[in-house]
């Protein structure tokens, strides 16, 4: 039996091949880990506009009770013996303390949950071009699987094409460049 002498591109088919298999595995776990920090960043985020939403209930019930008192006092304005009449403007005071206090609370609920909410829009960016990785990996590894079934060197070289791009998509998966 004659043995079939080996070319020697597949030996480099066979190493690119495993380097696009690295590469889309990591693209995964990266890809996999930004998109788990997507989802904890929506989830808290959508925490923190409930908190406004309550902070503005609060805020709410406490003009509504502002208003009620004032109303009050108007109605029965100079009738009033003066000791009720100051414990009225008292908790006037009280209430515009307490809707002052939710309106500075919400704005900082705000701003913690527009943060939260930007940290979320760039997980998913990042996470984005993890996933074009993959893509354009798996295909890299997919021709040069069928290169090596069919000993065709030209669709090898298509695969390293395809693996490139695929691997610069990883690479912007890190950084954003593109």
């Amino acid at each position: 039996m004659a043995e079939d002498k080996k070319e020697p591109w597949l030996n480099w088919l066979a190493l690119t091949t495993i380097i696009l298999a690295v590469c889309a595995t990591m693209a995964t776990f990266k890809g996999g880990g930004f998109s788990t920090r997507s989802v904890l960043s929506q989830t808290k985020a959508s925490d923190q506009w409930a908190f406004f939403q309550s902070k503005s209930i609060k805020g709410y019930l406490y003009e509504m009770q502002k208003d009620q008192v004032e109303m009050q006092l108007k109605m029965q304005g100079k009738s009033l013996p003066p000791a009720v009449a100051e414990e009225y403007r008292r908790k006037l005071e009280g209430y515009a303390a307490k809707i002052a206090k939710y309106e500075g609370e919400k704005i900082k609920i705000q701003a913690d949950a527009k943060s939260l909410e930007e940290a979320r829009d760039d997980a998913q960016r990042h996470g984005q071009a993890f996933g074009v990785a993959v893509i354009f990996l798996q295909i890299a590894i997919l021709l040069s699987s069928i290169a090596a079934l069919l000993k065709k060197k030209y669709i090898w070289v298509l695969g390293v094409v395809v693996g490139i791009y695929g691997i610069l998509q990883f690479v912007n998966g890190f950084f954003l460049f593109m």
